[in-house]
């Protein structure tokens, strides 16, 4: 399994402002970021989270402003993958680009209950809920994207891939 945690559970139009207020927008270090998150909706989130856990979440998950903060505090907090029943497009790329798994499965989402256990498998889009004995299928990453959620977002990812070229290039160059 590639997430494996506890669920911590949201309804619909959670926006980016609740997930991050914005009045800690002027910070930038993930820390920070991650002793705040959620705390306009759920005071208990940022001193309860454990790594791993997992944020459920309904319609529309991540609506508002285009800032990457809310990701970045999710993950920083140790959520290891956020369900939903839909993303808002800008927050869905978003937390592709930070390395922070989200997948859209309406049902996982809507039947699980914060405190039950999830596992995810990202290759095959598989969430057990083992809490409630159920399991759901999302539409899985494709091979890409699982590697760019491995090295920890697009900037580690493209970082690695043009190192691992110029290291290529002094060998071709009998460096």
């Amino acid at each position: 399994m590639d997430a494996v945690g506890r669920a911590w559970k949201y309804g619909d139009n959670v926006d980016t402002d609740v997930i991050i207020p914005a009045r800690y927008l002027n910070q930038s270090e993930p820390a920070v970021l991650a002793a705040h998150c959620m705390e306009d909706i759920d005071a208990t989130f940022a001193a309860g989270v454990a790594k791993g856990d997992l944020v459920m979440g309904g319609a529309n998950f991540g609506c508002g402003s285009s800032r990457e903060h809310a990701p970045i505090a999710l993950k920083a907090a140790g959520v290891s993958c956020v369900i939903a029943a839909s993303f808002a497009r800008i927050f869905y790329r978003n937390s592709i680009n930070i390395g922070l798994p989200i997948l859209e499965c309406a049902d996982a989402a809507l039947r699980a209950e914060k405190g039950d256990e999830i596992l995810v498998d990202f290759a095959s889009g598989r969430i057990e809920n083992r809490t409630r004995g159920s399991v759901h299928l999302a539409l899985p990453f494709p091979p890409f994207i699982r590697a760019l959620i491995a090295a920890g977002g697009l900037v580690a990812y493209e970082s690695a891939r043009l190192a691992a070229r110029a290291a290529t290039a002094l060998e071709g160059a009998g460096a």
